[in-house]
């Protein structure tokens, strides 16, 4: 069981640790264009996605929460939750409470929640991305330069970023639910 614990946190510490560095080189990216100024791109690319990312933890679990909302007691929601997370709940049961095998954060499946996700995360974006571009620079024009371009490309590579993890969630449900329990044969 811990070994499961301990996997379970290291899968969702590189889904956020994949984040952060792709939000570092777009950011840093996107303010070298936008400042020309190599050393104002280093320091907002390096704040900036340092906010973002713990702003992104905390948008990832809200819509997973959403997401995954049920009619349950929250005693129940948080066992269920627990449960699936660490694998013990039994694929019959995981298909009953999820609609699907295994528990992921995949990526909602309706267009519109699939737009209401995206929209949140650009707004969340923008709101983070213009606060530090504005404390680094003391300048309101490059901040919201900075604030509107950048979260625009960066909402395109989280969508991108999103698919890319849903599938590999996918990918080592369908692995481990194909495995054979070498525990039980023996």
């Amino acid at each position: 069981m811990v070994r499961i614990i301990i996997t379970t946190a290291r899968r969702l510490a590189l889904k956020i640790a994949s984040y952060g560095v792709m939000h570092l080189v777009v950011a840093v990216l996107v303010a070298l264009a936008i400042t020309r100024d190599w050393r104002l791109a280093l320091a907002v690319g390096v704040v900036e996605p340092f906010f973002q990312t713990i702003a992104y933890s905390v948008h990832d679990r809200v819509w997973h929460r959403i997401e995954r909302r049920r009619q349950l007691s929250r005693l129940e929601e948080a066992s269920e939750a627990f449960t699936a997370r660490l694998a013990l709940m039994a694929p019959q049961e995981q298909v009953r409470a999820h609609g699907h095998a295994g528990h992921s954060h995949a990526l909602p499946r309706t267009l519109k929640q699939v737009a209401l996700k995206t929209v949140t995360y650009g707004l969340m974006h923008f709101m983070v991305a213009v606060t530090v571009a504005f404390a680094l620079t003391r300048d309101w024009r490059i901040a919201l330069a900075i604030g509107t371009i950048e979260p625009l490309v960066q909402t395109v590579f989280f969508t991108l970023h999103d698919r890319l993890w849903s599938r590999i969630e996918a990918r080592r449900g369908r692995s481990s639910h194909q495995a054979p329990d070498l525990s039980s044969a023996a």
